[in-house]
């Protein structure tokens, strides 16, 4: 990396996930799944030139890199003053074969000469420990093979393997092809398969894009968006981490680095809300699947935050080996939030849960057994609804009775409500309407400030935060209520910096916050919508869709006065808001193609 930026495309196939730079460097790599020790770990190696495979082209000059077309595939151009050129293609597998999905934990690169006559060097310095270089290896006829103590990694190639070992310059005449992967035997013949995965995948990913309900506007964006969430879904639990990377952070030098790699709960809502408005129903299904599970593990406090095998450990620790992106460290593994207290997760569960029952695509709609189960998750809400939480923004140092996670607490209850309803059980429907209507009334009482004219972001507290933005989208109070009215007007004042909105502008565990956090963007455009602010709306999603990267991809927060990105990345929170706010505000197909 030359430059501190998050200029980053994902490559993945619902395992594993790389991420890629504009000059074909892959900087990090987790394997063999999202949360494991990283074979490319650059990204997190300050100014060392460690954890990495690259391409150099003599004398190079020029770049050019962008996805293929509604894929997961990245494709690199790089020219030298000479005009020379390559092209480097990068993907994981993912496609169907014999009617199941193959998706080995495995990268493919494949390097051609495009003009002239490419001099190149390959590059492959893998790490393990988080930051510890590979240095043991053997050479066989047509791979090398690295391994330390937490395992192995293959190259498998048909480059010449004395160059790539001694990391030497040779003038590149034709395709050749590198398969990284678990240190096995490569079946088959290299080029062949490797065309054929590249195939099999495209086609795989077209496929999959044809058939999300998407409007009109914004396309490329909420595609770009889509397929990033699912490159974030680890298939084989239905699990969605909240991003791909660790320790990326927040704001320079702020301490705020935390791995993301993980399954928020809380997330659930806002990541099944975005796939169900796309059509994405399969990937939602998982997901709901893979939270129902642990909900189904028995009455016990649900926690915040779990690893994508739900039984894993989360022990939150600094590893010695990586300074940081650009030496910003520290750089953790393993979440401490796992064990906060945190309320909305129980509405955020229920809530994740509600298309099982409503979304007539579903091929298994919620019956009987799943509502008691919801039933038992809806009581825990209800009984820890007053009790004092991390809250949403998970506080370190704190405690307090947030409105957010009253809200939740009332959404879940509010949603049982009418599960029951739909599902004939007058009584069960009559116990949970009065059970929410009790938590709404103390909410907006408790939570109303009348000196600040607005709801706060907890009951006694005279701060204001942006989660009070959702009051309005989950229910709570009309979008017309002038108190939700007057609520965003005080968000406009304290909040808002330029075009981006902050989470809360007071001190934290931190100290204070310096960027803004993308979601709340999306909050505060959707809240707009709601009260008829339209132009406004789409004026702050234009804005907001200017910071993507050069791949269309977005991270968690935003410098509000340098607009770079920072935070861990791709954010799905991030790319959700992007697919909900869009759909919002597209206009119809009906409206603008066949009405001209």
């Amino acid at each position: 990396m030359t430059k501190c930026d998050l200029d980053l495309a994902v490559i993945g196939n619902g395992r594993t996930a790389a991420l890629v730079s504009p000059k074909g460097r892959i900087v990090w790599w987790c394997f063999p799944r999202f949360d494991g020790d990283p074979i490319f770990s650059r990204l997190l190696a300050g100014d060392e030139e460690k954890g990495f495979t690259d391409v150099l082209l003599d004398h190079a000059m020029e770049h050019k890199s962008a996805y293929v077309r509604n894929t997961a595939i990245v494709s690199t151009v790089i020219t030298n003053a000479e005009g020379a050129s390559i092209r480097i293609t990068d993907f994981a597998p993912r496609f169907r074969n014999y009617g199941r999905i193959t998706r080995p934990p495995q990268l493919i690169r494949i390097i051609e000469p495009v003009s002239g006559l490419p001099r190149i060097t390959i590059r492959f310095r893998p790490t393990h420990d988080y930051g510890e270089p590979m240095t043991h290896r053997t050479l066989g006829s047509n791979h090398i093979a690295y391994w330390g103590k937490n395992g192995a990694i293959r190259l498998t190639t048909d480059a010449p393997l004395s160059y790539i070992e001694r990391e030497a310059p040779f003038v590149l005449t034709r395709p050749v092809h590198l398969a990284f992967g678990t240190d096995e035997s490569f079946p088959g013949g290299l080029e062949l398969t490797c065309r054929e995965f590249l195939e099999h995948t495209r086609d795989y990913w077209l496929e999959w894009v044809r058939y999300l309900s998407i409007g009109y506007d914004w396309q490329d964006a909420i595609i770009r968006a889509a397929i990033t969430l699912k490159l974030s879904n680890f298939e084989e639990t239905g699990g969605i981490v909240a991003a791909l990377t660790t320790s990326i952070p927040e704001a320079p030098g702020s301490g705020r680095n935390w791995d993301y790699r993980y399954c928020w709960l809380r997330d659930a809502y806002f990541v099944v809300k975005a796939l169900n408005r796309i059509g994405a129903t399969k990937t939602m299904e998982d997901f709901i699947s893979f939270i129902l599970g642990i909900a189904a593990e028995g009455p016990k406090e649900l926690r915040p935050v779990y690893g994508i095998v739900p039984t894993d450990a989360m022990d939150e620790r600094v590893v010695p080996n990586l300074r940081g992106f650009c030496g910003d460290g520290p750089v953790r593994v393993g979440n401490e939030a796992a064990s906060q207290r945190q309320h909305d997760t129980y509405g955020s569960v229920i809530l994740a849960a509600m298309p099982i029952f409503f979304d007539r695509r579903v091929p298994r709609p919620g019956d009987q057994a799943l509502f008691h189960l919801l039933e038992s998750v809806g009581d825990r809400a209800a009984k820890l609804a007053f009790e004092q939480d991390a809250g949403i923004w998970e506080y370190r140092g704190r405690n307090r009775v947030h409105t957010h996670s009253v809200a939740m607490s009332w959404a879940g209850c509010n949603r049982l409500g009418a599960i029951a309803a739909h599902l004939g059980f007058g009584d069960r429907a009559a116990h949970w309407n009065k059970l929410a209507d009790g938590i709404l009334h103390t909410l907006l009482e408790k939570a109303w400030h009348p000196k600040r004219n607005a709801f706060t972001s907890a009951f006694d507290s005279d701060e204001i935060d942006a989660s009070v933005l959702l009051l309005a989208e989950l229910g709570a109070v009309e979008p017309s209520d002038p108190r939700f009215v007057s609520t965003v007007a005080a968000i406009e004042r304290e909040l808002v910096r330029g075009k981006f909105v902050m989470r809360y502008a007071g001190k934290d565990d931190f100290g204070l916050p310096e960027t803004a956090f993308l979601i709340c963007s999306f909050w505060l455009i959707d809240a707009y919508w709601a009260l008829g602010r339209h132009e406004e709306a789409r004026d702050l999603f234009r804005d907001a869709l200017k910071h993507r990267n050069s791949y269309g991809l977005l991270s968690e927060d935003v410098h509000p006065k340098t607009g770079v990105l920072w935070g861990n990345f791709p954010q799905t929170y991030s790319m959700a808001g992007l697919i909900v706010s869009g759909m919002r505000l597209s206009r119809s197909w009906e409206d603008k193609y066949w009405r001209g």
